[in-house]
């Protein structure tokens, strides 16, 4: 297994204003991150997770395929 458990990801809306078509929750993209969540170490499961501040301050993650522009 890697010994990075994590590395971040250039995404081109950046500190900007976006929504989450998940939730439809709307706030600045804080970061892309690439992130290993296997439940293994015989298998890297990795997934790009968006880290997406809220109006209230509060960050939340979603799948990074679910960020558009706001």
């Amino acid at each position: 297994m890697s010994a990075e458990r994590y590395e971040y990801v250039p995404h081109h809306l950046l500190r900007r204003r976006v929504r989450d078509i998940a939730s439809g929750v709307e706030g600045e993209l804080m970061a892309v991150i690439n992130e290993n969540v296997s439940d293994s170490p015989l298998r890297e499961h990795w997934v790009e997770l968006a880290h997406i501040r809220g109006a209230s301050g509060r960050e939340f993650t979603t799948a990074a395929a679910n960020v558009v522009p706001a």
